[in-house]
């Protein structure tokens, strides 16, 4: 299994890129470019297109490092649009919330790029370690939403798993920053990454995938899949690191 993060993490870049193209607009919520910008719709076919052009590099070890950067690039862009948001709304912890998403995303292609690199080189090692810093620090603000969002985290988990909803979205909670804080102090990373990825995966089976049967036209939820399934590649991307450092 070791070296497929990176190609998961194409394949969410993939499945973004195609959503974008088919609903023409950037991914609902998670890329919140503003609607008057010009050429907006021709920037989201762009946008679409250079995501499916990364994830496509990705998939091939020549080209991965290139892929990875222009993903990094591409995810910047709508961090900056989320850091925006939090300079205009401080208060609300969702913005925060959002915007520690697309930087955790950021730090996984940063670090998919530094895998490509030589593993002996300082780079890959400065810049694998500071991408798993970063992404430490998102996942504890996860961990954070899920409990000022209790109620809201609760409607998403399904009513049939015992032993109820809320005791659910606490368990996730402390299990995202105990894995936020396992990657910050380089204390049992690799079983923390490894743990996180069949998280998100759980996510994606429990949570997000049953939406579609229910909701298939909506670009929310597809969306919501896609970056899930970018989420548990970036742990796997992690995952990848730590044991190649090992």
């Amino acid at each position: 299994m070791f070296g497929l993060g990176r190609r998961v993490f194409g394949l969410a870049a993939i499945a973004l890129g195609l959503i974008g193209l088919v609903f023409a607009d950037f991914a609902a919520v998670w890329q919140p470019v503003p609607k008057d910008l010009p050429r907006y719709t021709d920037l989201a076919y762009g946008a679409a297109a250079a995501q499916i052009v990364a994830g496509l590099a990705l998939q091939w070890r020549r080209t991965a490092g290139a892929g990875a950067l222009l993903l990094a690039a591409l995810y910047s862009v709508f961090a900056f649009y989320w850091a925006q948001r939090v300079a205009g709304f401080a208060e609300i912890f969702g913005t925060w919330s959002g915007f520690a998403e697309q930087v955790a995303l950021v730090a996984a292609a940063l670090v998919a790029f530094a895998i490509a690199l030589p593993p002996a080189s300082s780079a890959a090692r400065g810049l694998a370690q500071i991408g798993r810093l970063i992404f430490g620090l998102c996942l504890i603000a996860f961990g954070a939403a899920h409990f000022l969002y209790m109620k809201e985290t609760a409607t998403m988990v399904p009513d049939w798993m015992p032993p109820g909803r809320q005791e659910w979205a606490l368990v996730t909670g402390v299990l995202l920053v105990m894995a936020g804080l396992a990657l910050l102090a380089d204390i049992a990373a690799l079983v923390a990454a490894q743990l996180l990825t069949v998280m998100f995966a759980a996510f994606g089976l429990l949570v997000w995938g049953p939406q579609i049967l229910g909701h298939p036209e909506s670009h929310l939820v597809w969306a919501g899949n896609a970056i899930n399934l970018a989420l548990m590649g970036a742990a796997w991307v992690m995952t990848d690191a730590i044991a190649a450092r090992a």
